[in-house]
């Protein structure tokens, strides 16, 4: 299941939701494959555009992984790098399957090929009593080196490409967003110019160019 660039922008999380968790005018700090992350002051979440489905009315976007207190910039970091994943994971042949938990959603990542859920996110960051409990760095690194669920994205759209070369970038630590989306810009003119280059390839190359 592929969306539009900027699907989440165009498609933002309901005003009742928005209003009934105290969101409201939250910056959008991820935008890919329908999955993205968001923070509103010291909130941060991951939100998600649920599959299409002609036999059920659509369900829109939905919110998953709520934390209302976010410990530091670090971890609103690994929320972005989360959505990032979990877009990455979209494209390459994954499903995400929401389940409504009150006004939030828990999220399924489901492998296709077998029908198995590889990894669960929960509607809420659990408490760090004892230091246990889901968050999104522990998330981050249960789902980070998860193969992929089919065969690659079509990568010969090049808006298809875009996203692919955009949920990389941002996976990286060492870039940040607006940079991040640069990156993928040049990855892209890389990629198109020559066939020999994979997504991580191509944007590899374009890391090196921009030294």
């Amino acid at each position: 299941m592929s969306f539009a660039p900027g699907h989440l922008a165009t498609n933002p999380l309901p005003s009742g939701i928005v209003g009934a968790l105290g969101l409201g005018g939250y910056q959008l700090l991820v935008d890919v494959a329908g999955v993205g992350a968001g923070r509103f002051g010291p909130h941060g979440f991951l939100l998600i555009a649920a599959d299409p489905d002609p036999s059920l009315p659509d369900a829109g976007t939905q919110i998953a992984l709520h934390q209302p207190r976010l410990r530091d910039e670090t971890e609103a970091a690994a929320f972005a790098q989360l959505a990032a994943q979990l877009g990455y994971l979209r494209l390459s042949g994954y499903r995400l399957a929401l389940e409504r938990a009150g006004l939030r959603s828990k999220v399924s990542v489901v492998n296709p090929a077998t029908g198995g859920i590889v990894a669960v996110i929960p509607d809420k960051a659990s408490g760090r009593l004892f230091g246990g409990g889901a968050s999104a760095p522990r998330l981050l690194a249960s789902v980070r080196d998860l193969p992929p669920a089919g065969r690659p994205p079509d990568t010969q759209s090049p808006e298809l490409l875009r996203q692919v070369l955009l949920a990389l970038a941002l996976r990286d630590e060492s870039v940040g967003g607006a940079e991040a989306a640069e990156l993928a810009d040049r990855a892209l003119q890389l990629a198109l110019g020559s066939g020999d280059l994979d997504p991580p390839a191509a944007l590899e190359a374009a890391k090196q160019e921009g030294r």
